[in-house]
């Protein structure tokens, strides 16, 4: 893991240096848009209304419109806000457990101690456990004040952002402003039936039927052939666009390889690839850049154990749709 943060926790004088990372990931099948037509890559382009230009992410400011006005927020007013640069997460109070509710949880992070004694964060886990207690912190992350939970997890400490309180919505179902009457027989067998699913839960006998499916589907096509190369789908990129000189990378990467193979061998005019030609500043292709297709060892890679071998993509095309 890598730690996208870090700073001190802060409780009285007592100071914790400690390392933030993310303890979840998603697990989604990665997917992007291609034209229906030809499998061509779908690219969004940031184009200025005002010049009709294409703008760089680095000349990307931001901007607040009330409706009459616009003002404009650069990068310098974002990081020269207190808040912004302060480098602690604060602990406001201490309380019980069961007063969050768990509607207000978002983002969950791990918490590494960051200096030489782990004494300092051994004591706030020690704390936190023998009081029962949940503290509430305050501290900036990516230009955002946050509010969150600091608890223990299996001997680490835990921190869970919550929302704000304006930012839970209160339901308005008018519907459940009615008298509804709730017989006792029909209560008593709704009981039963609970009784009968009562189980301890255990996140590992669940897995995401979803994304099992598409694997599936996605190894069904590779094995019928209905792949294109993962090349074929980039189109030329013209003179100075963003990612030219990766694909002038790879371009010099394909020929030492085709180099090596060949015994040493110059390559430059194999492929149409002589001198600068191929790449994308000189309005060639990404075609010739080496960037072979790894789709199908990728997808096996990830079915694991949830993988299961399939006649055709069509039969797997229809178990999908039932």
């Amino acid at each position: 893991m890598r730690a996208i943060w870090k700073g001190a926790v802060t409780f009285g004088l007592v100071n914790v240096p400690v390392k933030l990372y993310s303890a979840t990931e998603d697990h989604d099948v990665p997917l992007h848009q291609v034209h229906d037509a030809d499998g061509g890559r779908i690219r969004y382009k940031r184009v200025c209304e005002l010049d009709g230009e294409v703008v760089p992410y680095e000349h990307i400011d931001r901007a607040y419109d009330d409706g009459e006005h616009t003002v404009v927020i650069t990068k310098e007013d974002l990081a020269a806000l207190p808040a912004e640069s302060n480098r602690e997460i604060e602990v406001v109070e201490f309380v019980p457990s069961e007063q969050i509710d768990p509607i207000m949880y978002d983002r969950t992070y791990y918490l590494e101690p960051d200096s030489k004694s782990p004494k300092a964060y051994v004591l706030l886990r020690r704390t936190l456990e023998e009081t029962d207690r949940t503290a509430v912190v305050k501290f900036a992350l990516r230009q955002r004040t946050r509010l969150a939970a600091l608890r223990v997890r299996d001997d680490v400490l835990v921190l869970q952002t919550l929302l704000w309180a304006d930012e839970v919505r209160e339901p308005d179902f008018g519907s459940l402003d009615e008298d509804v009457k709730v017989s006792s027989t029909e209560l008593k067998m709704a009981q039963q039936l609970v009784t009968s699913f009562e189980s301890d839960f255990t996140p590992e006998e669940f897995e995401d039927e979803y994304q099992v499916q598409l694997r599936q589907l996605i190894e069904a096509k590779i094995e019928q052939g209905e792949a294109v190369d993962t090349a074929e789908t980039f189109g030329a990129k013209p003179e100075g666009e963003e990612g030219a000189e990766v694909i002038d990378l790879m371009e010099a990467l394909k020929r030492s390889v085709a180099s090596a193979k060949g015994g040493g061998k110059d390559t430059k005019g194999s492929d149409g690839a002589k001198g600068s030609g191929g790449s994308a500043e000189s309005g060639g292709t990404a075609k010739g850049t080496g960037r072979t297709s790894t789709s199908k060892s990728t997808s096996k890679g990830k079915s694991g154990g949830s993988r299961s071998r399939s006649g055709s993509a069509k039969d797997t095309k229809e178990r999908v749709a039932r």
